[in-house]
């Protein structure tokens, strides 16, 4: 700890990029929550991985690197994405992980490929846009931490406003429906919460690994506690650990990438809280288990 607070102070550029990881954690965590307890949680893997064509569209259309300009595309690409998932499995008899599995190979093929194209041509604007899909939390502007804290008090914001409806729209869209709410109205604002974070998220995890910063924190949670709100609680302070963990290990230990490094945090800590949580772990119920038997 002593480490990581001296770096945290001596390095301008480890102080921002901590900072940027952090907020990243916490709100990719509290929107990862709803996807978990709705069993939707590959949705957001589905929409990482789209994101890379829309990024490499934005590129081919403006010609410029600018950051917000391909966060727009990959923000608008995730959009059509997940219509994409729903409306084909509203439309016909394909079942929701199968529509998932074909969009998304299909938009990150496509991708894959705009981005072998674009590096085939002889554009030195174009150097830089394959670290989006491993990420690259060194790149962290103050801006952009500027922007990740609108973004996420906007995300706060709007979960305060409709708490009451998300929190009974995850555990029983039915009866939601029942009391007067709006599933359309529901399922729109937690998919353009879940984009927003998705695509906040690709520049410093990548579009491959971003699924993680969604659903381990929430997954780890959930082992430690049945209320919702301790819940969404545990999974911020998760994620925010993962963030600032995986910084320091990168930028201790010269050449690591930062957003695979959060990522193994992340899930270490959804394994120890498998294993060692007093409520689900592993351990305990075997203890649990062995203690019952023998009286």
């Amino acid at each position: 700890m002593n480490e990581i607070l001296k770096l945290f102070l001596s390095s301008y550029t480890f102080k921002v990029v901590t900072l940027g990881c952090i907020l990243l954690g916490v709100v990719s965590a509290i929107i990862g929550t709803f996807a978990v307890l709705k069993k939707e949680s590959l949705l957001g893997d589905g929409i990482s991985h789209a994101s890379l064509a829309g990024i490499c569209l934005a590129f081919l259309i403006t010609g410029k690197k600018e950051l917000y300009i391909l966060l727009l595309g990959a923000l608008i690409i995730g959009l059509i994405c997940i219509f994409l998932i729903h409306y084909t499995q509203l439309k016909s008899k394909v079942k929701f992980d199968s529509a998932l599995a074909i969009v998304l190979s299909t938009f990150f093929g496509l991708g894959v490929v705009l981005l072998a194209l674009i590096q085939r041509e002889a554009n030195t604007n174009q150097a830089g846009l394959d670290k989006f899909i491993f990420g690259q939390a060194a790149a962290f502007l103050k801006k952009d931490i500027y922007f990740l804290i609108g973004i996420i008090i906007l995300v706060l914001f709007v979960i305060l406003l409709f708490w009451k409806e998300l929190k009974l729209f995850s555990f029983d869209p039915e009866f939601a429906q029942t009391k007067g709410f709006s599933i359309n109205l529901m399922t729109g604002i937690l998919i353009v919460l879940l984009v927003i974070s998705i695509v906040m998220g690709i520049q410093s995890v990548g579009v491959i690994l971003m699924s993680t910063m969604l659903i381990a924190p929430p997954v780890a949670a959930r082992q430690w506690t049945d209320k919702f709100n301790v819940m969404m609680i545990l999974s911020g302070i998760f994620g925010a650990f993962s963030g600032i963990t995986g910084s320091f290990i990168s930028m201790y230990y010269k050449g690591l990438s930062t957003g695979p490094v959060i990522a193994i945090v992340a899930s270490l800590i959804v394994f120890f809280s498998i294993l060692f949580s007093p409520k689900k772990g592993i351990l305990f119920s075997k203890k649990r288990t062995m203690q019952g038997g023998t009286k």
